[in-house]
């Protein structure tokens, strides 16, 4: 069973927004570098952030997007 091509564009654009805002969130912790934390305190403090964590979510949904199969309008077989 194919899925639309109006899903894949759903989950492309979802994985996309919520790429953007968890890049955001790490790029505006850099700040913490410049106020006396080393980059391995750095990085476990953005793993254990919720928003950061939208990262990584976002790939995926991203990911999946571009992977499921499509339904007969394909320009592949």
């Amino acid at each position: 069973m194919g899925y639309t091509m109006l899903t894949k564009i759903f989950l492309f654009l979802l994985g996309y927004a919520l790429t953007l805002i968890g890049l955001i969130f790490i790029i505006s912790y850099l700040n913490l570098l410049s106020i006396g934390y080393n980059f391995l305190e750095y990085v476990n403090f953005i793993i254990r952030r919720c928003e950061c964590i939208y990262l990584f979510f976002g790939i995926i949904f991203m990911i999946i997007g571009i992977y499921l199969p499509g339904g007969k309008y394909e320009l592949h077989k």
